[in-house]
């Protein structure tokens, strides 16, 4: 249990993780409202409307991809993230002023969701390399772990809260609090003891450096099918405001605390992988294949639930699959990529995590609207069985490996003539080689 928790030692780390929970927290509540206010107040339970929010919201991950990058590597984090995480919770107070008043619009959503997307374009590559200065280098893949962890912990009860007081006092409330939630972490940046970061020597500025990045990630395969694997899933798998939201509403008939207990059931799920993946020193990269199967054998199962109470159940697993995929594809990248490029390579990573929302969420909410929500949950599926061939498709060509399952469970073997060490050798020596 202590080497589960080790980071947790650290006090800046501590301080950081106690904030960033609580504005987490808020971030959930007022993902859930928006949602719902979209959905069912200012649309008639028009699916693509949904979709075409959640692609505001994470377009401008993609399109500004070399500045995020560029900024994470060259600029103060810290400050950095004072800047955005302030941003981002006057746009919740603003989008809250409105819902109480009842003066929002469609375009009001859709326009605080764009301002949003780009706050959170700067925020996301900062706030994951954060963690390279908050703990020690043998500690970064369990503090990765931790923060994911933190992050589900939040998505278990902030949509409960959402659904409750959306339905008690309304959606521009859970606004307003979400806005006063990011107190918290602009207070833990503000007491973080400066002079015990773990701080690595600034990228420098040179001609080139705004695409330095993509250049790392084009020499090193390993990463490249790990980006590939998540865009997949990212794309056409983690659409969870669609396939909940929907299969709630238009499937079970249900209203909003029913919605919200959906979100923070398939959080459980989504904890308990993360903590598992705490558990382990390095991340497996066989386990991250398997994560990919798994979670299409969740969408599969989770689509053809005929209740409510089974459909909610059957989500758990979907969560247990994504964040054991996720965190280990995070924790991979962070761990072998160059200090002096991390900032880039990791703005590459959310960019294709986030960024192929724009893409898929507004195909995946006219699946839901023009067949049934089911059917867009068919396609999540396919995108895990999609990532998991790509995988299957690398071990075997790259490391001699085959992946076989006996029930739910992943076996790995590995040809003779080119048995590796489970792990992450070989891409530590690949990046190494390419520093």
């Amino acid at each position: 249990m202590r080497a589960m928790f080790r980071s947790l030692a650290g006090t800046n780390y501590l301080i950081w993780a106690a904030g960033a929970l609580v504005s987490n927290i808020g971030t959930w509540m007022q993902r859930t409202a928006q949602d719902w206010i979209v959905l069912t107040q200012l649309t008639q339970n028009n699916a693509t409307a949904v979709g075409f929010v959640m692609a505001l919201q994470f377009g401008p991950q993609l399109l500004l991809l070399p500045v995020t990058g560029w900024a994470a590597d060259h600029l103060d984090r810290r400050r950095l993230l004072l800047a955005t995480q302030g941003a981002m919770g006057a746009l919740g107070l603003g989008l809250g002023l409105l819902t109480v008043t009842s003066a929002v619009q469609l375009w009001h959503v859709y326009a605080f969701a764009l301002a949003l997307g780009v706050a959170a374009a700067f925020d996301a590559p900062a706030r994951q390399t954060f963690v390279s200065e908050l703990v020690a280098g043998p500690n970064l893949s369990n503090a990765v772990a931790l923060n994911s962890a933190s992050f589900n912990a939040a998505r278990l009860i902030g949509p409960a809260i959402a659904g409750l007081l959306t339905a008690a006092i309304g959606a521009g409330w859970v606004f307003l609090i979400n806005a006063g939630t990011f107190g918290a972490v602009l207070l833990s940046l503000t007491l973080l003891r400066r002079e015990q970061l773990y701080r690595t020597e600034r990228a420098k500025r040179s001609p080139g450096s705004l695409i330095g990045g993509f250049r790392y990630v084009r020499r090193r395969p390993d990463i490249l099918v790990i980006l590939i694997m998540v865009f997949l899933i990212g794309t056409f798998g983690l659409n969870f405001p669609i396939f909940i939201s929907t299969m709630s509403v238009s499937v079970f008939h249900q209203g909003a605390g029913e919605y919200g207990v959906l979100s923070s059931i398939m959080a459980i799920g989504s904890v308990a992988g993360a903590l598992l993946s705490a558990r382990r020193e390095r991340p497996r990269v066989a386990l991250l294949f398997a994560g990919a199967a798994l979670f299409g054998v969740g969408c599969a199962i989770t689509a053809v639930m005929p209740v409510y109470g089974l459909f909610a159940l059957a989500l758990i697993l979907i969560g247990i699959s994504a964040q054991t995929l996720m965190t280990t594809a995070n924790g991979a990248i962070q761990l072998t990529t160059d200090p002096a490029l991390r900032g880039r390579v990791m703005a590459i990573y959310m960019a294709i995590f986030m960024g192929g929302t724009p893409i898929g969420a507004p195909i995946v909410g006219w699946v839901a609207d023009t067949f049934d929500p089911r059917w867009a949950l068919g396609v999540g599926a396919a995108s895990g069985f999609a990532a998991a061939l790509v995988g299957e498709l690398y071990l075997v060509r790259h490391r001699g490996m085959r992946m076989r399952f006996s029930g739910i469970r992943p076996h790995v073997t590995m040809k003779p003539r080119e048995r590796l060490r489970e792990g992450l050798e070989e891409t530590e020596a690949t990046a190494t080689q390419a520093s």
